[in-house]
């Protein structure tokens, strides 16, 4: 074992996650250690506590505690990556450059490791991804273990700090399209309550919302707005929604939906089938033909390309259980706008 070391961030380090920065200086650290590190309060960035997701800046100082001599095999490189999961990542793939690739991101597939979530994710079949470059490509964002869309992937460092800016700054549009128990009123809004964590970690995590006017008195909750739209009704039992997260918190989209008493259908953590729904009083399934997975889908993504300055969308299609919801539905994707929120009346 090593000793405590320190470490200063380098001058083109910075603007980076904490995880993926230490495991570049640290081959033999995976990500359940880093997660261990933070919990325990062992790893701390100019002395302060700090989580694996946290980004870095040049210049902050970093305390690594004691690390294992011999390199260890990374949690997304236990074992090898199957020919069948390299065939099914790959084609995954809806769009890609010299710099960037687009993923349409299967549901039920985590988008990195860490608590709970085993070794088989987004993040560990990347090296099917390199497509002749010596690195493998690095999320620039995530996805909800069983939400589905489109996801970004940078090719190089450089790019994804790019990309990364772009996020950050909320220059990238995201549009999200789900069925929510319930028809939500007005057809058309803004959702602004606070979210704070409730408990659990990982995919186990469940965020509570706070009225806005508590934000600020509530400790630990931090503002969150979601712009809403009604696309397509089923009478009053349910609608298509397209959503847009203004911010970026934690199961926002979800926790935000079953506030307004409308939560995702398939969604068993905010608005399970025995869960009460004050909107409509239906569950988040609808029985019959409707699968009980989840239908939160990420359907388009509007960035400024990180290289050329284009401005690119991306358009993810729909996953096979929310495809054949729309079919025993009788919604058309074709039938709604791209973009709901600027479109003319």
């Amino acid at each position: 074992m090593s000793g405590v070391q320190t470490v200063t961030v380098g001058v083109d380090e910075g603007e980076q996650r904490l995880d993926r920065w230490l495991k570049r200086k640290f081959p033999q650290i995976t990500q359940g250690m880093v997660e261990k590190f933070c919990r325990k309060g062992d790893l701390r960035v100019d002395g302060k506590r700090v989580k694996a997701s946290d980004r870095i800046d040049a210049g902050q100082v970093v305390r690594v505690p004691p690390l294992p001599d011999t390199e260890a095999p990374k949690p997304e490189r236990v074992g090898k990556i199957t020919a069948a999961d390299a065939a099914m990542i790959r084609d995954a793939v809806i769009w890609k450059d010299e710099h960037v690739i687009a993923l349409n991101k299967p549901p039920g597939l985590p988008s990195q490791g860490g608590s709970g979530q085993g070794d088989r994710h987004i993040d560990g079949l990347t090296e099917a991804l390199m497509f002749g470059y010596k690195e493998r490509p690095v999320l620039v964002h995530r996805l909800d273990k069983d939400t589905s869309g489109v996801l970004l992937l940078a090719r190089t460092p450089r790019v994804a700090r790019r990309l990364s800016e772009g996020f950050r700054h909320r220059a990238t549009r995201k549009i999200y399209w789900a069925i929510v128990a319930g028809v939500p009123q007005p057809l058309k809004g803004t959702i602004k309550y606070g979210l704070v964590k409730g408990g659990g970690r990982g995919e186990g995590e469940k965020m509570r919302c706070v009225h806005p006017n508590q934000v600020e008195t509530t400790e630990g909750a931090k503002r969150a707005t979601t712009d809403f739209a009604v696309l397509e009704r089923l009478g009053s039992r349910a609608a298509w929604v397209a959503l847009v997260p203004i911010t970026g918190r934690t199961h926002q989209l979800r926790a935000h939906m079953a506030e307004m008493g409308h939560p995702i259908i398939g969604d068993g953590k905010y608005g399970g089938s025995g869960q009460e729904n004050l909107g409509d009083g239906w569950g988040a399934q609808l029985g019959g033909d409707i699968s009980r997975k989840m239908h939160l889908h990420a359907r388009q993504i509007t960035f400024e390309h990180p290289v050329t300055g284009k401005v690119m969308t991306i358009v993810a299609p729909l996953p096979p259980h929310m495809e054949r919801s729309w079919k025993t539905l009788g919604w058309h994707e074709n039938d709604v706008p791209a973009d709901p929120f600027f479109d003319e009346e």
